[in-house]
């Protein structure tokens, strides 16, 4: 899934060159392409797919060259995640009905990933013989109040534990009793499941949407499908596959997973997720410090930044955009997207 924008990521995230097309992590690869290279040896090539918004087609395929133009799903609209896995999964139907499939954002990073395929590949055997839906639980490692919760069956001693219930991103308090039982783990977004079990969940709980993609079977890999995606789309209801499914349905379970998962939505995480100097502070670029402590500056790399006497700031430049802002006030850059757009919009 690489259709997301990411305004929490701002000023690197925008409407046309979105987080997942970043190399954030200064590794040479964009987040997309690191998420395509970790299946590499579980995922044959061939069975890659790309759901994304339709202005990113041609970031996907310079990015990602080796894909076809049947791999990579273009979304005349954001309908959240579960029109989106609904594409993908009815159109792979089309072509193997038995088809075993692993659903992943394009945005997020994993830094265990030889344990991370262990998981997965624990998930794809139990699909293969079970219709059930199972997703990638991350053991928590804090109380965060910014990730939605899982609670699984503690007495369930297999590998692939039933899931209870999913939770709402709760309150400081209630995420530390979470913590505190040791029943509870992160929702990743990573789910696996085999094609019958997902329909089958879609026709159950979201009829309306099985049915609008259902109606592609004779069109998906024909000439006519973007026509008929086109059409159609504007249909969908907005839904999340979490609230649309996964909550909803008896046959839910989850892989307990120590991964080195972070989902780097905000400036936050990717501090969090990076190494840090002596003075524990993040750099991107060319850049100075002196008496800074507790910084991330991700900026150019053509030019010098020289910063003296800052503590827990943030400090990001691209396009023609400066952000500095303190760590403890990430959450204000979704209104200073809003400003910029208005400044913009008036003196542009």
């Amino acid at each position: 899934m690489a259709g997301g924008v990411g305004t929490r990521f701002w000023p690197f995230s925008r409407n046309n060159y979105p987080k997942q097309f970043h190399d954030v992590l200064g590794t040479g690869q964009s987040l997309l392409q690191q998420t395509v290279t970790r299946y590499d040896g579980v995922v044959p090539p061939e069975n890659v797919y790309i759901v994304t918004s339709q202005e990113y087609y041609g970031l996907t395929k310079s990015q990602l060259p080796q894909l076809t133009d049947d791999q990579i799903l273009l979304e005349p609209a954001r309908r959240n995640t579960a029109p989106c896995i609904a594409y993908a999964c009815y159109k792979i139907a089309a072509r193997n009905p038995n088809a075993n499939i692993v659903v992943a954002p394009a945005d997020h990073i994993i830094l265990k990933e030889d344990l991370f395929k262990q998981k997965i590949v624990t998930a794809l055997h139990a699909t293969a013989t079970q219709d059930i839906l199972v997703t990638l639980g991350i053991l928590p490692t804090r109380p965060d109040t910014g990730y939605g919760y899982i609670h699984f069956d503690a007495a369930d001693t297999a590998d692939v534990k039933r899931v209870k219930e999913f939770k709402e991103k709760p309150a400081l308090e209630t995420a530390q009793a979470y913590l505190a039982s040791g029943q509870y783990v992160w929702n990743a977004g990573i789910f696996v499941w085999n094609v019958r079990a997902i329909l089958r969940a879609f026709e159950a709980f979201m009829p309306a949407t099985a049915a609008l993609f259902a109606a592609g079977s004779t069109h998906f890999y024909k000439d006519t499908e973007a026509a008929f995606i086109a059409q159609m789309y504007g249909n969908c209801g907005s839904e999340s596959i979490d609230f649309g499914i996964l909550e909803k349905a008896n046959n839910v379970f989850v892989v307990l997973s120590d991964i080195g998962w972070s989902d780097l939505g905000t400036w936050k995480s990717l501090y969090e997720a990076s190494d840090k100097d002596e003075n524990l502070n993040v750099t991107d670029g060319l850049v100075h410090l002196r008496d800074t402590r507790g910084c991330i500056v991700k900026t150019p790399k053509n030019k010098l930044v020289v910063i003296n006497g800052l503590e827990d700031f943030i400090v990001a430049e691209n396009e023609n955009v400066l952000l500095i802002c303190r760590r403890d006030d990430e959450q204000l850059v979704k209104e200073f997207v809003g400003v910029a757009k208005a400044i913009h919009e008036r003196f542009v």
